[in-house]
């Protein structure tokens, strides 16, 4: 049982990595603009090598924005319930921390799911129509691979 717990949490936490990295760098989607490559990530976007800062506050960039913020504190939650799982403590004895942490990790998995699909829908929707040559980068495919690290660090 402790391997299956212990094969979890490495899954976790090599989950929340990948989500912190995917939705602190700036490569989700790649184009080109005006004879010159740029990328966007959620919080900034890059042209001709200067990163300016996304002010604009649109609704999905927002929520994509949220729900990953949201899906790396429930990943990290349920990481430090995993983690307590392995402790035996007399005051939770009637407390399952290692359901908790499971049902914290699916909880990260439905916020990381939320947060791609708002972006797909929006980049393919109305972004890919307005470059022509675009295509999605490294830290969008980050986000989709925390996604299956974080669905099968709560599988029982």
């Amino acid at each position: 049982m402790y391997s299956f717990m212990g094969g979890g949490l490495f899954c976790a936490i090599v989950g929340n990595i990948l989500l912190v990295v995917s939705c602190a760098t700036d490569y989700w989607m790649q184009y080109r603009l005006s004879g010159s490559f740029a990328h966007q990530g959620l919080w900034r976007y890059c042209m001709s090598g200067k990163c300016y800062l996304q002010t604009d506050s649109i609704a999905y960039w927002n929520a994509t924005r949220a729900f990953m913020i949201l899906s790396a504190m429930s990943c990290f939650s349920g990481i430090i319930a995993g983690i307590l799982s392995f402790a035996h403590f007399s005051a939770f004895e009637r407390f399952n921390r290692s359901f908790a942490a499971g049902i914290m990790f699916f909880i990260s998995t439905l916020f990381v799911l939320l947060a791609m699909a708002i972006y797909t829908g929006v980049t393919v929707n109305f972004l890919g129509k307005r470059f022509r040559d675009w295509r999605f980068s490294w830290s969008y495919i980050l986000g989709w691979v925390a996604l299956l690290m974080t669905f099968f660090a709560g599988e029982p």
